[in-house]
């Protein structure tokens, strides 16, 4: 009770693009417009860990990029889409997301 996480995301260059406090279980996104390394910050919201589990605290991280991250039924049903158009959008998501990482191979070889 009463534990929780800060999370805070910071861009290439130093731009905090996330900054949030979470409960005990969280889920967190964020958009990003700058390629490439991000830095993911998770602070603890106790001073008490020590006396929580034996001093420790478990993180589970699952980090997903790109249109896979999309709910594509969640936005079907919201959108009103059919199965074409929901198809559609998919696979352009799919083309942006491959532009995107052209675009961060291109500026991580300074091209």
């Amino acid at each position: 009770p009463g534990l929780g996480m800060h999370v805070e995301v910071k861009d290439p260059d130093g731009k905090v693009v996330l900054s949030r406090q979470y409960g005990s279980e969280g889920r967190f996104t964020f958009t990003s417009h700058t390629p490439g390394e991000h830095q993911i910050c998770l602070h603890s919201n106790s001073t008490r860990m020590a006396l929580f589990a034996g001093g420790k605290l478990r993180v589970h991280l699952d980090i997903q990029v790109g249109e896979h991250t999309n709910n594509y039924p969640e936005i079907a049903a919201k959108d009103k889409l059919t199965e074409l158009q929901l198809r559609a959008r998919q696979l352009l998501d799919q083309v942006e997301q491959i532009q995107k990482e052209q675009n961060y191979q291109r500026v991580r070889r300074g091209l």
